[in-house]
């Protein structure tokens, strides 16, 4: 396995502890389908979070959520709903959230969580 798959499936594993300390149900990991992957799936409450994870060991590229565009906030959503008609679930709320983490000096992640991007 590449270095950079395994930062990212140790980012995807911090987000999810991350948010379920914080009261999110965890659905699913990595769902993916013909037209994407949604990497975590959960519930606030009562609203359905499709989020997006994005890792990164330093900002050299960029800042992880400055590579979350238009483009891939849309594909979120339409996931979200082939998510939710492929599990045969309604939810009166649906949100896009993104989670940008980067690699601490101390081998942690510093997270930043944005909600309702899309």
């Amino acid at each position: 396995m590449h270095a950079k798959d395994v930062l990212g499936r140790e980012g995807e594993q911090a987000a999810a502890d991350y948010l379920a300390e914080r009261g999110f149900r965890i659905l699913d990991r990595n769902w993916r389908c013909a037209d994407g992957e949604i990497d975590i799936v959960a519930t606030e409450r009562h609203s359905l979070v499709v989020c997006e994870v994005k890792t990164r060991s330093g900002t050299r590229y960029g800042t992880p959520l400055e590579a979350i565009g238009r483009a891939k906030r849309r594909r979120l959503r339409r996931l979200a709903v082939l998510w939710l008609n492929a599990h045969g679930i309604r939810f009166d709320q649906i949100r896009i959230d993104v989670l940008g983490l980067l690699r601490d000096g101390s081998g942690g992640f510093t997270i930043e969580h944005v909600r309702g991007v899309g």
